[in-house]
């Protein structure tokens, strides 16, 4: 691959395909959530074929103004990353018609996908025993910060506090830097992963069983689990593991180095990997030290070994070398920006980045060959349904102008077309 193929600009135009083809096609889901896990966990569901409602309140999804960049006067591109395929109600869950209304949307609820603050929905008249009294087949899932009791039970956690708190940000940086939060919001967007598979699990017993049960998941127990090689290492040998940048603490070399154009990162986890590395670099009598023989050698001796390889590396083009040692079996790539992996041509191969009428965004990452997941529906403006979800409830003309006429129910839209993909609630 040369420096000339990232210089394309190219996206991959996907067919839809019909919106019954998609594995959770039935499953209704309420979306209460806001920000990103719930979200990203809904939008997962939405985009294998699930009806998802998205209520937002009055003053919509914070996330809506999280920008520049925006992509509409109403949307910024953060909320338009996780919010597709889905409907879109506004209602003011406060209020007592409100609430009202929440009953009306749960009768028929799958799935139930909420991050309020630990009582909010018991505030509203909805404990956890009312629920599974009054819902017992629904699923809930609950995505908290810490959870709802202990130390820290009920307490609020965004990322990067919890990767502060839970140690995952002590380990990222370079040696001698401060601790850094990771570049993505890789705690929330995590627990959203484990959301969705968590209710992909209750479904399942659900089958054998007719119950709904709750999906608990946190943020905290998110960041613990991200943890690995750390944590077992660290209660293995009870050392406080140390950041070591892009390199690995048990592997070696596993790590960035400059080439003649930029940056290459090389990871060679085994023997035959280092061997093959060397002799393209023309240094085997590297390959044939003694403090380099075995990978727990290389891992002791790394200071030492790693001046060796980077003096060889500098001279040559990333690209170029990254497909030599692929070629022979070296995991190897150039370190590509984020504009460079957004037009790659195997990311593009891959259908990892869409655009639906002009809606450009990220792709489906979950390939299913008979049951495919789909991007159909572009993220809707606050309250774009709400009309159409509470006539589908069997609210009158009047009824519907009233709410909104009170503030309890919203819509930015007059009139606003159905999404053609859309199911009626």
């Amino acid at each position: 691959m040369s420096p000339t193929d990232h210089d394309r600009t190219v996206t991959t135009v996907l067919t839809t395909p019909p919106p019954d083809t998609g594995s959770l096609t039935g499953l209704r889901v309420l979306d209460l959530s806001r920000v990103l896990a719930g979200p990203l966990c809904t939008q997962m569901l939405a985009d294998h074929g699930a009806e998802v409602i998205k209520v937002e309140p009055p003053n919509g999804d914070e996330t809506r103004t999280w920008g520049p960049p925006f992509v509409s006067d109403t949307m910024s591109a953060y909320f338009s990353g996780v919010n597709r395929n889905k409907s879109n109600i506004c209602l003011d869950l406060r209020t007592d018609d409100g609430q009202r209304v929440l009953a009306d949307l749960l009768t028929d609820t799958d799935v139930l996908v909420e991050n309020f603050k630990a009582g909010t929905l018991a505030k509203w008249g909805y404990p956890d025993e009312l629920l599974r009294e009054r819902y017992p087949h629904l699923i809930q899932c609950r995505i908290t910060g810490f959870g709802t009791d202990g130390p820290m039970g009920a307490m609020p956690g965004y990322d990067a506090v919890v990767q502060a708190y839970s140690g995952l940000m002590s380990i990222n940086g370079e040696a001698d830097g401060p601790a850094l939060r990771v570049g993505v919001p890789i705690v929330d967007m995590v627990t959203g992963i484990y959301a969705f598979s968590g209710i992909l699990l209750a479904l399942n017993e659900r089958h054998r069983t007719g119950m709904g049960q709750l999906v608990d998941c946190t943020l905290i127990d998110t960041a613990i689990s991200l943890l690995h090689p750390h944590s077992p290492a660290h209660l293995a040998d009870g050392r406080i593991p140390q950041r070591t940048g892009s390199a690995h603490p048990t592997i070696a070399p596993y790590d960035t180095f400059d080439a003649a154009d930029g940056k290459i990162f090389i990871g060679a986890g085994n023997d035959r990997q280092f061997r093959h590395l060397c002799t393209l670099l023309g240094i085997l009598d590297v390959a044939d030290d003694p403090r380099f023989a075995t990978n727990a050698d290389r891992v002791s001796n790394v200071t030492e070994l790693r001046p060796l390889l980077a003096e060889k590396i500098l001279p040559l083009q990333r690209h170029r070398l990254a497909a030599e040692l692929l070629a022979r079996g070296v995991p190897a790539s150039a370190l590509h920006n984020v504009a460079e992996a957004l037009r790659d041509p195997h990311v593009l191969h891959r259908q990892m980045v869409v655009d639906k009428d002009g809606y450009r965004t990220t792709g489906v990452p979950i390939k299913l060959s008979r049951t495919p997941g789909s991007v159909r529906v572009p993220p809707r403006d606050r309250g774009a349904d709400t009309r159409r979800i509470l006539t589908g409830l069997g609210y009158s003309p009047a009824q519907i102008d009233a709410l909104i006429d009170s503030d309890i129910a919203h819509t930015d839209v007059i009139d606003s077309p159905q999404p053609a993909e859309a199911a009626r609630p």
